[in-house]
């Protein structure tokens, strides 16, 4: 048997071994192959519950839905405004932390009042990688891993996901708008919809993978490697340049090393992210 399916059955076992669990779920390559697969051993077991917020946008919130809708698990939507959460709009390097802390609280009371074992995440080997505080917070709340706890990886998971039939497998990574931001900048609803308004057009033009990140004046856009001469190209450097600018950017700068996950952790030491 081929190590990627001895994980997937690595998984299945976990999740069978749980009996009963609600998934934090975003629609993600991640988090929908957890739910899946949970649904696929536990069938009527499994609970997605997903939080709207200003950090999340509206076409990933509608397609969230449809997703879970298409697996056939039940789907409760909680609406939080994390702006509101001390030290989260002052984008402190704890901020995920803030965040993660309030959601998987949710989904402790939400588990707890449906008479569900456990309450999951879609955390995978790859976040050991980067810094990630939300994994304190889903400690502390005794949040589980599957996905690591089997071991699987991202590219494993989008193999898995092909398998398994999922339109999900192919695309792009995702974390929340405030991720656009360096730490330290005060992060507004004004400022995450001029984020999402950009990434949206990058999207209507047929980018697969990007992000925009703010840096006051200037936006930054990363694509993946292989579409970075397509946004070269004159015309889309036009349409790009002039919608950017009327989203409220004064300067639109194309990042050269293309996307990579955390690359606002990239200005910080090693060091100045501990503790």
């Amino acid at each position: 048997m081929e190590p990627i399916q001895l994980k997937y059955e690595k998984l299945r076992t976990i999740l069978k071994e749980m009996g009963s669990l609600l998934i934090a779920f975003s629609g993600g390559v991640d988090s929908t192959f957890l739910l899946k697969v949970a649904h696929d051993v536990l069938q009527e077991k499994v609970h997605a519950i997903t939080a709207t917020s200003p950090t999340y946008p509206e076409s990933e919130l509608r397609e969230a839905g449809e997703l879970a809708r298409s697996i056939g698990v039940a789907q409760t939507v909680v609406h939080s405004n994390e702006l509101e959460i001390d030290g989260f709009a002052e984008n402190h390097k704890e901020r995920c932390y803030f965040c993660k802390k309030i959601l998987f609280q949710i989904c402790a009371d939400k588990a707890a009042g449906l008479g569900y074992a456990f309450i999951a995440d879609g955390s995978t080997v790859d976040d050991l990688g980067d810094y990630r505080p939300g994994r304190k917070a889903a400690a502390e709340l005794q949040v589980r891993s599957p996905l690591l706890e089997a071991d699987l990886c991202k590219e494993e998971i989008r193999t898995l996901s092909r398998l398994l039939g999922l339109p999900t497998w192919n695309k792009q990574p995702y974390a929340c708008l405030a991720s656009r931001f360096p730490y330290g900048v005060s992060i507004t609803e004004a400022k995450l919809r001029q984020v999402e308004a950009c990434e949206e057009f990058l999207k209507e033009l047929g980018f697969q993978t990007y992000r925009v990140r703010y840096h006051n004046e200037t936006a930054r856009i990363e694509v993946g490697e292989e579409e970075i001469c397509k946004l070269q190209r004159p015309e889309s450097r036009g349409r790009i340049s002039a919608f950017f600018k009327s989203a409220g950017f004064t300067y639109v700068a194309l990042d050269l090393d293309g996307y990579r996950t955390g690359s606002m952790n990239e200005a910080f030491k090693p060091e100045a992210l501990v503790g």
